[in-house]
């Protein structure tokens, strides 16, 4: 049985079942880091019972091989609401348009539904197409394209023909200095040797007559394939600067349809939120997402906002890291800001990454001299501060070797790796230990546990990576822009439905090993415990076990292991 269908003035949804025994939340969800209420994760089942029994529309997640179209995964939202007669229910939402379209049945509406019929977005769209097939003419029409062929040919053989041009100057020049000195070593009379030399000065002013000759005939025939092209570019440039001015016209009458309300009843304009961010304007799409769209339609239609719990549904986007079914939070980039203003008033939970989870955990030291340590840093962690907790290895070491010179911390491990570090207690130590990773002499093995099975016994994973700028901390694969990285991996054992495996990071990027773990184009098994590429645990199972260096003193080559916990 499907959920019944609903009007957009009755996007309320009643749960199937009795509901009494779920204990409300006494907060709403904190968006950017929550384990889902039970309530939510009952909507987001229901919602997605439907998502495969529906025949409202067709769209294309990827799910089915035989399916034809665009295959684009969706996020999917769900906020359970209390409406004014104390009923509890839920609310569902997509991100961006679905099926083409901002407005199905089931699902609460955009905050401006930008596709509606003659709406000003649709007409604006179709003069930036008109603007793009009269350049796209333009660029592929035959005597544009021969003109930019010959532009091209005649360039380069002008160039190769005063480059030669040069060339012979120069062995010419060169000639001249040495007929020169001959000619003064010869005991000339005054009259002969001026005769002489000004032989050789005209013939120096003759290479240059012609080189100037050939540059200004070379430059004619260029210039006349320029006023020919120029009959094309010209307008060409000009419908790309009239597209670029009616581009960001219309992003900008776009932005100013969006006015968001919060729990007291406030509303705030999408540039007002953006203007006292980083961003200073909104980036495109912002506001389009799930979250924003639950909220603004519980504060208008006075439902009141329980839980919410966003999932992804369909085949990941070939740059991100999205599994199908999977709960993720709210996006930093475009929601943060909104979700700020919009949650105003209403209780929230406490944001826990505010929390220090390192709170009461000692750090053991496996080793020490007078010149470095090696300690074995818990999971959760900090290597070194953060923005809101300062606790950290950094000032542990700054606590255990007051006296210690330089930055102590030779390299990090992420919050939530645990393992083996390196400790500096002075600043010669550390020069020469950072020298021996930037030589890349360091040798470091981690040991991980993936949920899945990696069918090959060994390999190496290449594939670039980058911040997501939309979504930090979280990173994306990209070809384009991202720095290449590289991990050598073998499988240690599998069970049936994990895998045990050591990890040789040959690269050091940030995420490196959880990305290359969990992406598809990777083992396509992330690290149970990953928060951000996997399903959240009791802890990451990812640990640095054993490191080998060269004592940077006594020139001894140092090994140390240390097993995980799990």
């Amino acid at each position: 049985m499907t959920p019944t269908k609903t009007s957009i003035a009755t996007c309320f949804i009643p749960f199937k079942g009795v509901i009494d025994s779920y204990a409300l939340p006494e907060r709403f969800t904190f968006p950017f880091y929550y384990e889902p209420h039970p309530l939510s994760i009952l909507a987001a089942k229901e919602l997605q019972e439907y998502l495969e029994q529906q025949t409202d529309w067709e769209h294309n997640f990827g799910l089915d091989e035989n399916q034809e179209g665009s295959v684009i995964g969706k996020m999917f939202g769900v906020m359970v609401v209390k409406n004014e007669q104390n009923e509890i229910g839920y609310l569902a939402a997509f991100s961006g348009k679905l099926a083409e379209k901002n407005i199905h049945p089931l699902f609460v509406p955009p905050i401006f539904d930008m596709l509606e019929e003659d709406s000003f977005f649709l007409i604006g769209i179709k003069e930036l197409t008109q603007i793009n097939n009269r350049i796209e003419s333009l660029e592929s029409n035959p005597e544009f394209l021969e003109l930019s062929r010959l532009l091209k040919t005649e360039t380069e053989s002008a160039t190769k023909k005063l480059e030669e041009q040069k060339l012979k100057m120069s062995e010419a020049k060169k000639v001249r200095k040495l007929e020169r000195k001959k000619i003064e070593s010869e005991n000339l009379d005054a009259a002969s040797l001026e005769i002489k030399m000004n032989a050789l000065v005209r013939e120096s002013l003759k290479d240059k007559f012609l080189l100037r000759e050939l540059t200004e005939y070379l430059e004619e025939g260029i210039s006349v394939i320029k006023q020919k092209l120029n009959h094309y570019t010209s307008e060409i440039s000009a419908l790309k600067e009239a597209r670029k001015e009616k581009s960001a016209d219309l992003q900008q009458q776009l932005f100013d349809q969006y006015h968001f309300l919060n729990n007291n009843g406030e509303t705030k304009s999408l540039c007002e939120i953006f203007e006292k961010t980083a961003l200073l304007k909104p980036p495109a799409a912002a506001g389009e997402c799930a979250a924003p769209k639950l909220l603004q339609y519980a504060y208008l239609n006075n439902l009141q906002p329980i839980a919410m719990a966003e999932f992804w549904w369909g085949e990941s986007p070939k740059s991100e890291i999205r599994k199908h079914g999977q709960f993720y939070p709210a996006c930093r980039g475009k929601c943060e800001p909104i979700l700020g203003h919009m949650l105003e008033g209403l209780p929230v939970d406490e944001n826990p990454l505010l929390v220090n989870p390192a709170l009461g955990v000692e750090i053991e030291t496996i080793y020490e001299d007078d010149f470095l340590a090696i300690i074995n840093k818990p999971a959760e962690f900090l290597s070194v501060p953060g923005i809101n907790i300062m606790d950290s290895v950094y000032e542990r070491m700054k606590l255990k070797y007051p006296t210690a010179t330089g930055p102590l911390i030779v390299h990090r491990l992420d919050m939530a790796t645990s393992g083996l570090m390196l400790i500096a207690k002075d600043k010669d130590t550390h020069k020469l230990l950072q020298s021996q990773f930037i030589k890349r002499t360091v040798k470091k093995r981690y040991i991980a546990l993936l949920d899945g099975i990696v069918a090959d016994a060994e390999g190496e994973i290449d594939l670039p990576l980058r911040i997501d700028l939309e979504d930090r901390p979280r990173q994306l694969v990209c070809y384009e822009y991202g720095k290449r990285a590289v991990t050598k991996f073998k499988v240690i054992e599998r069970t049936d439905k994990q895998t045990r495996i050591h990890f040789w990071p040959i690269t050091g990027r940030t995420h490196q090993l959880r990305m290359h773990a969990s992406h598809s184009l990777g083992l396509n098994a992330p690290i149970v415990g990953d928060d951000l590429y996997g399903t959240k645990a009791s802890r990451l199972h990812l640990h640095a076990e054993w490191i080998e260096f060269k004592h940077p003193v006594t020139k001894e080559t140092m090994t140390f292991q240390v097993n995980p916990d799990f």
